[in-house]
């Protein structure tokens, strides 16, 4: 697709009132970009191809921000942003506003919030992607009374965030990197450089590549954290019909997770342990013998509720989204404030965006 997209709208609206902000995803394989206006509709959202640039990605990823936060302001005129909110994967600081570190993205030690500020003239809030998700799915789903949570997501890698009584747990950003847990200390070899990591088992991507390892089907797609999980879905579905080799390695993968929870379990004892991202998907196949996995490695532990997240795709979006609202002291004028001049980029314009319709805001995995 060439030339700039108009904006799709939706008007789901789970976000709530509040001040209009603009919230960015940044991802491995992809950015989302969208608007939230003051009823907390969805706007403009679209998904381009992450900027990736070697050493230079961190400013090539702020280039494509500043690029379609102005686009989103000339198709939506009317509808004045007053932050901003960012999330990224990796191991990510908070309070400073700091990308420590992201192998996949090739950045350490970025001032995101600061440099965002300044490219958007917004305050602009920087947090971890999956932290974020998690607390868009604590925050608009709070009739479940869940107070301590760990929320897994499973696509590309592994990672978690963990809630202990209804707060985020942080530690400078290097809380919850449960992909890089140790489950066979003898096990292959990870891009973190340790051996046996989660995610070299129980990921999508994992559980595509060590099917292309052992058999000679050829390359899989690995997948992403969104609605599809690529080669992963395809290893499912071969499992399903009798192959020895997807069986063997779905059931691996179903083995490390369930030890990692359990092990989990033990140690935060949470009261539920929420699974998000393409492998989500799986439903049933996914969250039955999880469970019955988990359950027979416990003893006296409290067992927690596994279940699949509320929120769609866009979790993260809306956890950016509420993240940037947090930043504003409460406004009744919110979202009528006159739209900043937002400098020019000072980069070629990125690859178009491909436009897609958002997943409903809130719904259940199947």
């Amino acid at each position: 697709m060439t030339g700039q997209p108009t904006p799709t709208e939706t008007h789901q609206d789970a976000l709530g009132a509040g001040a209009a902000v603009l919230a960015f995803d940044i991802g491995g394989t992809d950015i989302k970009a969208a608007l939230f206006d003051g009823s907390g509709r969805m706007l403009g959202l679209t998904r381009s191809p992450t900027p990736l640039r070697g050493a230079e990605t961190s400013t090539a990823v702020l280039d494509h921000i500043q690029s379609r936060a102005r686009a989103l302001a000339l198709a939506h005129p009317a509808i004045r942003p007053e932050a901003a909110g960012l999330i990224a994967p990796g191991i990510i600081d908070d309070e400073q506003g700091i990308g420590v570190h992201s192998a996949n993205l090739n950045w350490s030690n970025v001032p995101f919030r600061l440099l965002a500020e300044a490219r958007l003239a917004l305050p602009v809030s920087f947090s971890h992607d999956v932290r974020a998700a998690g607390e868009a799915e604590l925050s608009l789903n709070p009739s479940r009374g869940e107070r301590t949570v760990v929320v897994i997501v499973i696509g590309t890698g592994i990672a978690a965030a963990v809630f202990i009584d209804g707060r985020a747990h942080v530690s400078g950003g290097y809380a919850g990197e449960l992909g890089h847990s140790i489950i066979d200390p003898r096990g292959e070899r990870c891009v973190c450089g340790a051996r046996g990591c989660l995610e070299t088992i129980a990921s999508a991507g994992a559980i595509a590549r060590r099917y292309e390892q052992q058999t000679n089907h050829g390359a899989l797609p690995h997948g992403g954290t969104g609605a599809g999980t690529g080669g992963a879905r395809l290893v499912l579905a071969r499992a399903a019909e009798g192959d020895p080799v997807a069986v063997r390695i779905w059931s691996e993968a179903l083995d490390a997770l369930a030890l990692a929870i359990a092990q989990l379990t033990a140690v935060v004892a949470p009261d539920s342990v929420v699974i998000g991202g393409g492998l989500a998907q799986a439903g049933d196949t996914l969250f039955l013998p999880l469970r019955e996995r988990v359950d027979a490695l416990l003893s006296f532990h409290r067992r927690p509720r596994i279940r699949p997240a509320l929120l769609g795709e866009n979790a993260g979006l809306l956890g950016a989204a509420l993240n940037a609202r947090s930043l504003l002291t409460p406004n009744p004028a919110a979202g009528t404030l006159a739209t900043p001049t937002l400098p020019a980029p000072t980069l070629p314009a990125p690859t178009a965006p491909t436009l897609i319709a958002p997943t409903p805001t809130v719904e259940r995995t199947s």
